[in-house]
């Protein structure tokens, strides 16, 4: 619709419509902001105060050896004391010939703090390269972050993303896909890969408006469509966060790998029996008196998995 027939149509509906006092100028206001909100993807949030920001105590890193060779990280919250730990884990990874990684971006708040952000992703980019830039659209300024050390760690990669990746995690992901063609697995980021600055309303309310996104290299954008995976998985946010919290105290090992069974040999075909019946059994039992049954992380078994299969196939 064209300029002229949008205000004709404005028009038209406050001089005909049948309750004039809905059509009046603070419910126009009020229709105007909720639309413009719902049009700009994320890029402006009403929030009823002033929002803070989730610390590093609800949302901790992580990090352990999976599998005997496959060092996972999950960042967490974006913060010194992360890049610090990060930084030891890496360290002991290294130490042990881990020969894969996967970095886990599925618990990583929303923050203003790219520069931090950059600290994250030089662990893992060559050195001298840019990594991205934040944008501020109407005053053409730009701030760039680039590589200035070596990378900490370098292997087959995988970082995987869901929905709650958002802001400065986005630019990492983005960043590790781009060089070191990390496969991202999972679901679409948040697409808020951007700064925002929130502005103080008169009533006590808070608008926050994106005032700068992150771009990168050779002017990809990840605002406002985000990242999309090239492996795409489903799991639900809920039993994620139930994954997560039970994790903490003893790893993600127990949501991926199951344990082994008995198999039928010839012994017990000798004698009648069958150990993987018979090993079942029990299993079934506790199964069925359990109440929940034990959570899987999918997102992460899928990850597990690919980095299985391209190390037997590099090894033949």
């Amino acid at each position: 619709m064209g300029p002229a027939d949008l205000q004709q149509a404005v028009q038209l509906l406050k001089g005909n419509y049948l309750n004039p006092e809905a059509l009046n100028e603070a419910e126009l206001n009020r229709a105007m902001l909720s639309g413009l909100l719902t049009r700009l993807s994320g890029g402006a949030i009403l929030l009823p105060d002033r929002a803070t920001e989730n610390s590093e105590a609800t949302n901790p890193f992580s990090g352990e050896l999976l599998d005997g060779h496959i060092g996972y990280l999950r960042l967490g919250a974006l913060t010194p004391g992360s890049l610090q730990a990060m930084d030891a884990k890496l360290q002991e990874f290294n130490g042990k010939k881990a020969d894969a990684i996967v970095i886990d971006l599925r618990a990583g708040p929303a923050t203003n703090d790219f520069a931090l952000a950059a600290e994250f992703a030089k662990r893992f980019s060559p050195k001298g390269k840019l990594l991205f830039s934040l944008r501020k659209g109407s005053a053409k300024q730009e701030r760039t972050f680039g590589s200035d050390r070596d990378p900490a760690f370098q292997g087959l990669m995988i970082v995987l993303t869901d929905g709650d990746t958002a802001g400065p995690a986005e630019a990492i992901a983005g960043v590790l896909r781009l060089y070191n063609k990390a496969l991202l697995i999972g679901q679409s980021t948040a697409g808020r890969a951007v700064e925002f600055s929130d502005l103080p309303l008169n009533g006590g309310k808070f608008l926050r408006v994106a005032v700068a996104e992150a771009v990168l290299p050779e002017n990809q954008p990840l605002f406002p469509s985000g990242l999309k995976p090239d492996v795409p998985v489903e799991m639900s946010a809920a039993e994620k966060r139930t994954v997560f919290a039970q994790s903490l105290a003893g790893g993600m090992a127990p949501f991926i790998f199951e344990s082994e069974r008995p198999h039928l040999n010839e012994a017990a075909l000798l004698a009648g029996r069958n150990p993987e019946i018979e090993s079942l059994e029990p299993a079934q039992r506790r199964a069925r008196a359990a109440e929940k049954p034990q959570a899987r992380d999918a997102v992460l078994q899928r990850a597990i998995d690919v980095v299985t299969s391209l190390s037997i196939y590099q090894h033949r």
